[in-house]
């Protein structure tokens, strides 16, 4: 699990907005390909997920206060796919907490 501080209240909602209009276009400039992952909003936490390609979900995202509980499947963690949407997560994040930046809680 990653734990990611963006210093600002948020909720699932705003969350699954911002990755409902960024993720998949950003992955689809960076990869050059036209995979779409599919984006959930389950109520107390986002999960993105590719059936087709992928049993399960890959990243689970739950948000407590101002910190945002990243899980990984892990049979995924050295895919390249799983890569590029964790590095594109990684700058909506920064994007999410604005000018007061992120901090990483715990990594591992």
């Amino acid at each position: 699990m990653k734990i990611i501080d963006i210093h600002r209240k948020t909720t699932v909602d705003n969350l699954y907005a911002l990755l409902q209009e960024k993720l998949n276009p950003q992955f689809q400039q960076q990869r050059q390909s036209d995979i779409s992952f599919n984006i959930e909003n389950a109520g107390t936490f986002v999960e993105i997920n590719q059936p087709a390609l992928y049993e399960g979900y890959l990243f689970r995202i739950e948000i407590q206060e101002t910190k945002l509980l990243i899980t990984r499947y892990a049979d995924y963690i050295d895919d390249v796919n799983a890569l590029t949407i964790e590095s594109i997560l990684n700058e909506l994040f920064e994007e999410l907490a604005g000018d007061i930046g992120i901090t990483f809680v715990l990594e591992g």
